[in-house]
């Protein structure tokens, strides 16, 4: 009884000072409108680890002319309102060439929905047919400049490279593809794939922000 009564405040000061270290978190700001990829920039190579545990990067698919880079996740309304319209634009342009890339950029510390496991229980469940990208230091999304979810980059091969040719959105209606009365990424590969200059080269992409890892 003695011995309780010595740990409770023992107990009650490390809460406390639990407590007050998750206060003193905040979250981490994400890239400034100023950071990441523009139209026309080269995008860095980068090596992810896929869900089914292989590491994947631009390079190691040699016979892609370009990407449809989606940074989405498990657990936003939007990312799952556009999950189909995603394995839509992978079925219609991987075998020309244009594979999706789908990228995870969120914490799972935040969003534990967005965990690696989560990550390959929804792929499968999905039956996935591109591959779904850990992001774990959130270094791409960085880089790319991606600030929400889904958030596309769509890139053209140049030589070695690849350069962005379009950012932005997959439609105009986040709630029904259908209804969609513009189609950005789907009139962006008809323009690349015919020869011709992109149109629209970005639009502002609607969605979740990205869950960023918080400053200690």
């Amino acid at each position: 009884m003695k011995k309780a009564a010595y740990l409770l405040p023992l107990l009650l000061v490390l809460a406390l000072i639990v407590g007050f270290s998750s206060y003193m978190r905040t979250p981490g700001p994400g890239p400034s409108p100023d950071e990441g990829y523009k139209v026309g920039d080269k995008a860095m190579d980068f090596k992810l680890k896929n869900v089914d545990g292989k590491t994947v990067s631009l390079s190691s698919n040699a016979g892609a002319k370009g990407y449809i880079v989606v940074f989405t996740c498990n657990t936003c309304p939007y990312a799952q309102a556009y999950e189909s319209r995603i394995m839509a634009l992978h079925q219609k342009y991987a075998s020309q060439g244009y594979p999706v890339v789908a990228i995870n950029p969120n914490d799972p510390q935040i969003a534990p929905g967005d965990s690696f496991e989560k990550m390959q229980e929804r792929a499968t469940e999905k039956k996935y047919a591109f591959p779904y990208l850990f992001d774990e230091t959130q270094s791409v999304a960085r880089t790319f400049g991606a600030t929400r979810t889904p958030h596309v980059y769509v890139l053209q091969r140049s030589g070695q490279d690849f350069k962005v040719a379009y950012i932005g959105a997959i439609d105009n209606n986040t709630e029904d593809g259908t209804a969609a009365t513009e189609r950005y990424v789907e009139s962006a590969m008809t323009q690349l794939m015919a020869g011709k200059p992109v149109q629209t080269t970005s639009t502002k992409a609607i969605g979740c922000t990205i869950k960023w890892k918080k400053k200690a």
